[in-house]
């Protein structure tokens, strides 16, 4: 993924400084798409002044950027951190879905700038799944290795996983009018992953 060209704050004021116009950036983005989404309208929503907006990024490409990899690193933190107390493989599969569909739940403008960057920064929209799918295919082989589940192919699995995480998570909790009953999504999810469709 293309890294931001700017240097990082290096005080606390400055962090929280950058911190608010990425939130205020996720905000804007999210609700009016990128190319509607003006700099003026961020810095607006950031009650901060425009040219402090350069001072921490260069342009609206690279905040961009910046939103879709800060929604990678925060599904994969999240993922991490529901998994880590998981006895074995297939209840690590539950845990990780449920904390991406909560993801997506907690941050629909950010899973919709995600998805815009297909068109935007298709190639921060590629290294987001490829970076992802590179990590998930690395567990279920180690879990394979392990006899936690059956042997196969580790990529294309990891990837037909993240397509049904993907597709509930537009389906069971985007368009959802009212609040998602994630339990109900990853209850009905987690047995299919773990006993297919056979009889």
């Amino acid at each position: 993924m293309t890294k931001p060209t700017t240097a990082k704050p290096k005080t606390q004021r400055g962090m929280e400084r950058r911190a608010q116009i990425l939130a205020a950036a996720e905000q804007v983005i999210g609700e009016k798409g990128f190319a509607d989404a003006s700099i003026a309208d961020i810095t607006r929503a950031a009650q901060t002044a425009l040219g402090t907006f350069y001072i921490y990024f260069s342009s609206k490409d690279e905040i961009f950027r910046e939103l879709v990899h800060d929604m990678g690193h925060a599904t994969r933190a999240q993922a991490k951190a529901r998994i880590a107390n998981a006895t074995d493989r297939l209840e690590a599969e539950r845990a990780g879905l449920e904390a991406y569909l909560s993801v997506v739940r907690d941050r629909p403008m950010q899973y919709r700038i995600v998805e815009e960057a297909r068109f935007v920064a298709p190639e921060a929209y590629r290294e987001y799944y490829t970076e992802f799918g590179k990590a998930y295919a690395e567990q279920l082989q180690q879990a394979a290795q392990k006899g936690e589940i059956s042997p196969g192919d580790a990529e294309v699995r990891a990837w037909a996983l993240m397509g049904i995480a993907k597709t509930l998570g537009e389906r069971f909790v985007l368009w959802e009018e009212e609040e998602a009953d994630i339990e109900r999504v990853v209850t009905e999810a987690h047995k299919f992953i773990c006993d297919g469709l056979a009889p």
